[in-house]
C-alpha cells in the first residue's frame, strides 16, 4: 500500500505556485495511442493545471503560447505515470495535451478556473512547427473530431498577451 499528499497548499504558497485550485478532471482513455489534446482556456478564463496519471502512463506536453514569453512556441515533454507519482504544473498561457502510452489511462488534473466552452481553444497537436516527438505515428494515433481540427501555432492569436 502507500500514502501519498498529492496537494498541499502551503508547499505551493512557499513556492509561489497556484493554490486556488476549483475544480479536479478525471480522464480514461481506453486506447494505448490516445491522444488529448493540446487544449487550452482563453483569458479572462485561462487555466493553470496541476496533471497526475493515477493508471497507466502518458507523454504529457505543455506549448507555451505566449508571445510575449522568450519560451514562446517551445514544448517541453514529460512521461508521467502511476508508478513514479511524478506531477506536472503547465501554467496559464500553455496548451496542455497527451499520448496515453497505455490502454486503460487515468488522469487527474486541478485546474484554477472553471471549464468554460466559450473560451475553451486547441492548438494542433501534431504541427511540424512545434516539433514535438510524439511516440506514435499518425496513422495510429487516437482522436477526437475535435482534436483533429484545431489551427496550427501560427493560426494562433495572441490570447495571451499580459499573461508572460
Amino acid at each position: 500500500g502507500f500514502f501519498v499528499e498529492t496537494f498541499r497548499r502551503s508547499w505551493m504558497e512557499e513556492r509561489g505556485l497556484p493554490v486556488d485550485w476549483v475544480q479536479d478532471n478525471h480522464s480514461l482513455s481506453r486506447r494505448r495511442g490516445t491522444i488529448r489534446g493540446l487544449h487550452f482556456q482563453v483569458p479572462p478564463r485561462a487555466q493553470a493545471k496541476l496533471v497526475r496519471v493515477v493508471a497507466g502512463s502518458v507523454f504529457d506536453v505543455a506549448v507555451d503560447l505566449r508571445r510575449s514569453s522568450p519560451a514562446y512556441g517551445w514544448h517541453a515533454a514529460f512521461e508521467l505515470s502511476a508508478a513514479s507519482g511524478a506531477q506536472l504544473l503547465i501554467p496559464g498561457g500553455c496548451a496542455h495535451g497527451f499520448c496515453t502510452l497505455e490502454d486503460d489511462t487515468e488522469v487527474l488534473y486541478k485546474v484554477t478556473d472553471y471549464y468554460s466552452p466559450d473560451h475553451d481553444r486547441g492548438l494542433r497537436w501534431d504541427d511540424p512547427a512545434l516539433g514535438i516527438p510524439w511516440p506514435v505515428a499518425a496513422s495510429e494515433a487516437v482522436l477526437s473530431d475535435r482534436d483533429r481540427q484545431h489551427p496550427v501555432l501560427a493560426d494562433v492569436p495572441d490570447y495571451f498577451a499580459e499573461e508572460a
